[in-house]
């Protein structure tokens, strides 16, 4: 049956989440000190046992074995040490149970505060082993309080510290609200282990990914890099260590689940998975997806890359201020340079313009044979033609060149066949023929001409239309009776 000693350290170990071994042990070290406040314990060696199970204690003092003891509080003969035990040898140190020792009041107390200092250090440094060999590993915890320069996080056996400097600028924390962060250090202090904790290092990515992903954890699928701006996107490299297997695809999972979990917990950053290629100028061309890529140059000596991507895709690889292309370079671990494809083109025909032409002096010969076939040619045409009339046509070096050709100047002979000038037949124009004239030209007054400047002219209505159509009637009538009045004055 359990003595209530015995019930009493088995409820501290529980509330304090140490072991029973610590506590027995604290209460060891408490009651040593507390006989030792007596001045018969203060000349003797004392220890003290607990005996777990039933919770008897008992005292023993130690001595060495000796010839002749001088001090008896602290050696013992030979003999009476073969009494205790029988192979004992000079020299060794031996326990020897006495029941003379007493606590006093003050000897309670003063066991008392050794006991709780004790079980402070115990735990302290059961805690600080713990956690030692979880550095670098994902905690959960639930924010406690938070100050202005850090927040303190409930770990359950310890309490962690989120500086400033480690927290997301996205986030906002608040008191009960649940994260998983990442353990960056784990410090021995007076006070205690002090935990550091982080949300925005790029390992937190990295161990949501262990987590999330089967194949990771099992080591199917590795993770070379991770790029991370905390809080607004990560890059995150991939590689297969099995044939068959999709590293982008295992990481993404089915529509998506698995990263959408990760991007989750990070409170909704972007996240990008992309395949890694032990070729730099692969690697770099898939560092800056999604953005598509013409050509990579690189510099090793340097450790620099020039870029080159189509006009339309120049600001989706740069990125917003710059963010993929800062991504890009931290993720591989060359400096990036991308251009457009107009800009590229143009600084190379520049380059091309200035560099010397390599082609005449490597061929110089096949530049003479196109020029003696150029000469065959001109000189054919001029016996077929007919009647040839020669010219020199001297091509000067001031002419434009053509590119990787060099202009010789030679005096080309062309024929050109002459064309006698004829002048053009005369066209007779003929004579105009005498207009007839009848009597309502004669008579008829002079109709006033049209004002072709005034184009402008108001639409007349039906109405007017109408009237003027009467007077011109009556006008014709009028003519036509004074002209039979004339025909008849002229018969007579």
């Amino acid at each position: 049956m359990k003595t209530d000693f015995i019930l009493a350290i088995t409820q501290l170990a529980a509330e304090r989440n140490l072991p029973k071994e610590v506590v027995f042990s604290a209460v060891e070290a408490a009651l040593v000190s507390a006989f030792k406040k007596d001045d018969l314990g203060a000349q003797h060696n004392i220890s003290v046992k607990i005996n777990p199970a039933s919770g008897d204690v008992k005292v023993y003092t130690l001595k060495t074995v000796v010839e002749k003891p001088t001090d008896l509080y602290k050696e013992i003969s030979l003999v009476e040490a073969q009494k205790v035990k029988k192979d004992v040898k000079l020299g060794e140190t031996i326990p020897i149970e006495s029941t003379q020792f007493h606590a006093g009041r003050i000897a309670a107390q003063t066991a008392k505060q050794v006991v709780l200092q004790r079980l402070r250090e115990a735990e302290r440094e059961f805690i600080f082993g713990e956690y030692v060999d979880r550095e670098g590993d994902i905690v959960s915890g639930i924010v406690q309080r938070v100050e202005p320069r850090q927040a303190i996080i409930d770990l359950g056996k310890a309490e962690g510290v989120l500086p400033s400097a480690e927290q997301m600028r996205t986030e906002r924390y608040r008191v009960g609200q649940r994260l998983k962060l990442y353990l960056l250090e784990v410090n021995r202090t007076n006070k205690g282990p002090r935990l550091i904790l982080s949300r925005s290092h790029p390992n937190l990515v990295r161990r949501l990914f262990e987590l999330e992903v089967p194949e990771i954890s099992n080591g199917i699928v590795e993770i070379k890099a991770v790029a991370r701006e905390a809080g607004f996107r990560s890059k995150v490299a991939v590689a297969a260590q099995q044939e068959g297997i999709d590293p982008v695809g295992s990481c993404v999972g089915l529509r998506g689940v698995r990263i959408q979990n990760v991007v989750n917990e990070l409170g909704g950053e972007r996240i990008d998975v992309i395949q890694w290629h032990a070729h730099p100028k692969v690697f770099i061309a898939n560092a800056l997806s999604p953005a598509q890529v013409v050509s990579v140059e690189i510099d090793e000596a340097e450790k620099s890359a020039v870029v080159v991507v189509p006009d339309g895709q120049l600001s989706l690889a740069i990125g917003k201020e710059g963010q993929n292309a800062r991504l890009a370079a931290k993720l591989t671990g060359w400096k990036v340079d991308i251009k457009s494809a107009s800009v590229a083109e143009a600084e190379r025909k520049t380059m091309v313009k200035e560099a010397p032409p390599a082609a005449v002096a490597e061929e110089p010969e096949k530049v003479k044979e196109e020029v003696s076939q150029v000469k065959e040619r001109v000189a054919a045409r001029a016996k077929a033609a007919a009647p040839p009339v020669t010219e020199a046509v001297e091509v000067s070096e001031a002419a434009p060149q053509i590119e990787g050709a060099v202009a010789v100047p030679q005096k080309i002979e062309e024929e050109i066949e002459a064309i006698p000038y004829e002048p053009p037949p005369e066209v007779e124009v003929p004579a105009e023929k005498p207009q007839i004239r009848f009597a309502e030209d004669i008579f008829a007054p002079k109709a006033a001409k049209p004002d072709i400047k005034k184009k402008d002219k108001k639409k007349k209505s039906f109405k007017e239309d109408k009237l003027e159509s009467g007077k011109v009637k009556r006008a014709r009538k009028h003519r036509t009776f004074e002209i039979e009045e004339l025909d008849e004055d002229l018969g007579e």
